[in-house]
């Protein structure tokens, strides 16, 4: 099947081959918050603030070793190169709050994720589910000390973030995302962005390694219970990444439901060196279900490979299910976004582009046509065997759910 497949997509001037080398070194970043339902390891508990997990499937990890042990096999079931995306709330061992978060919190982390050959870790601080989310404000509100309390958290977490880089000889995407905002209408749009600006120079003012920390601001429209106004909007964080020369982090999940981020990637293409990525699907709002192949996302792999971005845009998932098993959640959404690189890389993009140029479009509609029914699937499994993987993940997620997950009670 595959060598059938080889020639049919050869005659279109596609190396299959080529196309599944480029897959496996393509980096996503997986989020270990699936796991857990984003309770975290620090006591800060159910996730709070403009967020919420439903479902209650059997098998929560309940602490630090269940969640490496769901990780491990998790990942064992995932192909190509992968990264581990953490956020703050999963410090191991702390004894001190947030804003005294060290290295030494994560070092576990980090020999965890060597074990593992990944290829690096990701980093965010949690400005959600703590008791300094004071009225539904972090970096934003009108109480200095609570604002102050945030800003040491997050320089806190840069400094954490650049011993990742060390530790992996790489670099570390730093997020930065907060849930502030107000439920009703409110009397003042603007001074709880000046104070979030505000506080934003103060963390990037800390003297970070800009070399190897890549800092990221992610907008969203809006969240439960801050349903009239969102402080970190995308006009506020567009506006500030580029006067502050940090990233735009794009959420398909964070914008209203006829806006696309496909469309928003070769936007900021033009004018960023580096575009960072949270893949999710939300139904009818920023639900975070579990990303399936579906036409944004492969309209989002489209943008990142026919751009050569694939080094410039930042990978990574976030989503997370209670209602389903959370390891398959894990692994259908990462194999999800492998198949829309997958499919991207099976495109003659150079000969669509002439097409487009020459404003040939009819025959760019046929073109375009003629990929959707090219025998991807039998590429796909072929890359599934390089990597010593089978299609059929679901057999062994119910073994690992039937003795390990169902002893969780």
């Amino acid at each position: 099947m595959y060598n059938k497949a080889k020639q049919e997509y050869a005659a279109y001037g596609i190396d299959t081959d080529k196309a599944i080398a480029s897959l496996k070194d393509i980096p996503v970043s997986i989020h270990c918050w699936q796991g857990d339902d984003v309770v975290g390891l620090d006591g800060g508990g159910a996730a709070s603030g403009g967020i919420q997990t439903t479902g209650n499937y059997i098998g929560r990890a309940r602490n630090f070793e269940e969640l490496k042990a769901d990780i491990k096999t998790a990942f064992s079931l995932m192909p190509g190169k992968k990264r581990l995306n953490l956020h703050a709330s999963y410090a191991v061992g702390a004894t001190v709050d947030r804003d005294k978060y060290e290295p030494k919190h994560f070092a576990e982390w980090v020999k965890f994720a060597k074990q593992l050959g990944l290829d690096g870790i990701d980093f965010n601080p949690t400005l959600f589910s703590h008791k300094n989310v004071k009225d539904g404000l972090t970096l934003s509100s009108p109480d200095e000390k609570i604002r102050n309390f945030w800003v040491n958290h997050c320089i806190a977490c840069l400094h954490i973030a650049e011993y990742f880089a060390d530790e992996f000889n790489g670099t570390c995407a730093f997020n930065i995302w907060l849930p502030d905002g107000f439920k009703d209408v409110p009397a003042d749009r603007l001074t709880p962005r000046l104070r979030l600006k505000d506080s934003l120079d103060k963390i990037l003012a800390c003297g970070y390694d800009k070399r190897k920390v890549t800092v990221a601001v992610e907008s969203k429209v809006f969240g439960v219970g801050v349903e009239s106004y969102t402080v970190g909007s995308n006009e506020f964080y567009q506006n500030y990444a580029a006067k502050n020369n940090i990233c735009c982090l794009l959420d398909n999940g964070h914008y209203h439901p006829l806006e696309y981020v496909s469309d928003k990637i070769p936007s900021l293409l033009a004018f960023y060196d580096t575009v960072a990525l949270h893949v999710t699907r939300g139904v009818r709002w920023d639900s975070d279900h579990v990303v399936l192949l579906e036409d944004e996302v492969k309209e989002i792999a489209k943008e990142i490979v026919r751009n050569n971005a694939t080094e410039k845009v930042k990978i990574a998932l976030d989503y997370f299910d209670a209602s389903i098993n959370r390891l398959s959640a894990w692994v259908t959404g990462q194999r999800a976004m492998q198949k829309a690189l997958l499919y991207a890389l099976l495109i003659n993009h150079s000969e669509l582009k002439e097409l487009q140029d020459g404003a040939d479009f009819t025959a760019l509609m046929v073109k375009q046509e003629e990929y959707k029914t090219l025998p991807f699937g039998a590429v796909w499994k072929e890359y599934l065997r390089r990597e010593g993987l089978k299609e059929d993940y679901l057999t062994e997620i119910r073994q690992y759910e039937n003795s390990v997950l169902k002893e969780r009670v």
